[in-house]
Protein backbone atom coordinates (compact mmCIF):
# COMPACT_ATOMS: atom_id res chain seq x y z
CA UNK A 1 0.00 0.00 0.00
CA UNK A 2 1.37 3.36 -1.04
CA UNK A 3 0.92 5.98 1.51
CA UNK A 4 0.15 9.78 0.93
CA UNK A 5 -0.22 12.96 2.95
CA UNK A 6 -2.36 15.94 1.59
CA UNK A 7 -3.17 19.16 3.30
CA UNK A 8 -6.00 22.08 2.76
CA UNK A 9 -8.57 24.47 4.84
CA UNK A 10 -11.27 24.80 6.24
CA UNK A 11 -12.09 28.00 4.72
CA UNK A 12 -14.68 30.08 5.69
CA UNK A 13 -15.65 34.11 5.55
CA UNK A 14 -17.77 36.38 7.77
CA UNK A 15 -20.68 37.69 5.49
CA UNK A 16 -22.91 40.19 7.08
CA UNK A 17 -22.42 38.25 10.77
CA UNK A 18 -22.87 35.22 9.06
CA UNK A 19 -20.13 32.57 8.70
CA UNK A 20 -20.03 30.43 5.79
CA UNK A 21 -18.08 27.57 4.34
CA UNK A 22 -16.03 26.83 0.77
CA UNK A 23 -16.69 23.66 -0.62
CA UNK A 24 -15.35 22.88 -3.84
CA UNK A 25 -16.95 20.05 -5.96
CA UNK A 26 -14.37 17.55 -7.51
CA UNK A 27 -14.75 15.89 -10.49
CA UNK A 28 -15.87 12.22 -9.12
CA UNK A 29 -19.05 14.80 -7.89
CA UNK A 30 -17.68 14.91 -4.18
CA UNK A 31 -17.70 17.62 -2.05
CA UNK A 32 -14.59 18.68 -0.36
CA UNK A 33 -12.27 21.36 1.08
CA UNK A 34 -9.23 23.13 -1.11
CA UNK A 35 -6.58 20.20 -0.41
CA UNK A 36 -3.75 18.70 -1.96
CA UNK A 37 -0.46 16.94 -1.67
CA UNK A 38 2.41 18.02 -0.16
CA UNK A 39 5.41 19.24 -2.53
CA UNK A 40 8.77 18.89 -1.68
CA UNK A 41 9.83 20.09 2.15
CA UNK A 42 6.63 21.85 2.45
CA UNK A 43 5.04 21.91 6.02
CA UNK A 44 1.62 21.21 6.58
CA UNK A 45 0.11 25.05 7.09
CA UNK A 46 2.43 25.51 3.91
CA UNK A 47 0.72 23.44 1.68
CA UNK A 48 -2.85 24.35 2.74
CA UNK A 49 -2.20 27.77 1.91
CA UNK A 50 -1.07 26.92 -1.38
CA UNK A 51 -3.65 24.62 -1.66
CA UNK A 52 -6.86 27.52 -1.42
CA UNK A 53 -4.64 30.01 -3.45
CA UNK A 54 -4.64 26.96 -6.54
CA UNK A 55 -7.89 25.78 -5.99
CA UNK A 56 -10.23 28.91 -4.70
CA UNK A 57 -8.23 31.37 -5.94
CA UNK A 58 -7.83 33.25 -2.73
CA UNK A 59 -4.69 34.49 -1.15
CA UNK A 60 -5.42 36.37 0.94
CA UNK A 61 -5.95 34.41 3.93
CA UNK A 62 -5.23 33.61 7.89
CA UNK A 63 -4.87 30.26 9.61
CA UNK A 64 -6.41 30.14 12.83
CA UNK A 65 -4.22 29.29 15.53
CA UNK A 66 -4.70 26.18 17.73
CA UNK A 67 -6.80 23.83 14.95
CA UNK A 68 -5.60 20.68 13.15
CA UNK A 69 -7.58 17.74 12.49
CA UNK A 70 -6.92 14.59 10.18
CA UNK A 71 -8.92 12.05 8.42
CA UNK A 72 -7.84 9.30 6.22
CA UNK A 73 -9.13 6.98 3.59
CA UNK A 74 -8.20 4.15 1.33
CA UNK A 75 -8.69 4.20 -2.59
CA UNK A 76 -7.94 2.45 -5.99
CA UNK A 77 -5.55 4.58 -8.54
CA UNK A 78 -5.33 2.04 -11.23
CA UNK A 79 -3.26 -1.38 -10.13
CA UNK A 80 -2.43 0.48 -6.47
CA UNK A 81 -3.60 1.28 -3.14
CA UNK A 82 -3.50 4.62 -1.55
CA UNK A 83 -3.75 4.99 2.26
CA UNK A 84 -4.17 9.10 2.26
CA UNK A 85 -4.10 11.18 5.42
CA UNK A 86 -5.21 14.74 4.83
CA UNK A 87 -4.36 17.06 7.18
CA UNK A 88 -7.13 20.10 7.86
CA UNK A 89 -6.74 23.55 9.07
CA UNK A 90 -8.98 26.72 9.59
CA UNK A 91 -8.63 29.74 7.60
CA UNK A 92 -10.21 32.55 7.74
CA UNK A 93 -10.44 34.43 4.19
CA UNK A 94 -10.61 38.04 3.92
CA UNK A 95 -11.22 37.86 0.07
CA UNK A 96 -15.35 37.69 -0.35
CA UNK A 97 -15.12 35.68 -3.82
CA UNK A 98 -13.54 32.52 -4.83
CA UNK A 99 -11.88 31.38 -8.42
CA UNK A 100 -12.92 28.28 -9.75
CA UNK A 101 -9.79 26.14 -10.80
CA UNK A 102 -9.79 23.64 -13.28
CA UNK A 103 -9.19 20.75 -11.19
CA UNK A 104 -13.20 21.21 -9.89
CA UNK A 105 -16.49 21.57 -11.64
CA UNK A 106 -18.26 23.51 -9.08
CA UNK A 107 -17.46 26.22 -5.68
CA UNK A 108 -19.91 27.33 -3.25
CA UNK A 109 -20.34 29.03 -0.45
CA UNK A 110 -22.40 27.92 2.65
CA UNK A 111 -23.20 28.50 5.76
CA UNK A 112 -22.92 25.40 8.48
CA UNK A 113 -26.19 23.58 8.33
CA UNK A 114 -25.47 23.30 4.55
CA UNK A 115 -22.23 22.57 4.06
CA UNK A 116 -22.58 19.81 6.97
CA UNK A 117 -25.55 18.47 4.67
CA UNK A 118 -23.39 18.79 1.39
CA UNK A 119 -19.71 17.51 2.14
CA UNK A 120 -20.36 13.82 0.84
CA UNK A 121 -17.92 11.80 2.72
CA UNK A 122 -18.10 11.01 6.42
CA UNK A 123 -13.67 12.45 7.28
CA UNK A 124 -14.38 16.02 5.98
CA UNK A 125 -18.13 16.25 7.81
CA UNK A 126 -16.85 15.05 10.73
CA UNK A 127 -14.04 17.74 11.08
CA UNK A 128 -16.57 20.45 9.81
CA UNK A 129 -18.77 19.83 12.93
CA UNK A 130 -15.25 20.19 15.25
CA UNK A 131 -14.13 23.34 13.53
CA UNK A 132 -17.17 25.04 13.76
CA UNK A 133 -17.57 24.23 17.38
CA UNK A 134 -13.74 25.49 17.84
CA UNK A 135 -14.53 28.95 16.00
CA UNK A 136 -17.88 28.84 18.03
CA UNK A 137 -16.05 28.64 21.23
CA UNK A 138 -13.96 31.33 20.35
CA UNK A 139 -10.96 29.63 18.81
CA UNK A 140 -7.85 29.14 21.24
CA UNK A 141 -7.51 32.51 22.22
CA UNK A 142 -10.66 33.75 21.98
CA UNK A 143 -10.64 35.54 18.98
CA UNK A 144 -9.90 34.51 14.86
Amino acid sequence: MIEATSAGAILFRDTRGRREYLLLKSRTGDWEFPKGGVEGTEELQQTAIREVEEEAGIDDIRLVDGFREDYDYVFQAGSSTIHKTVHLFIAKSFQATAELSSEHNDLQWRDYEQAVNTLTQKGPRSVLEHAHSFLDNGGLYGHY
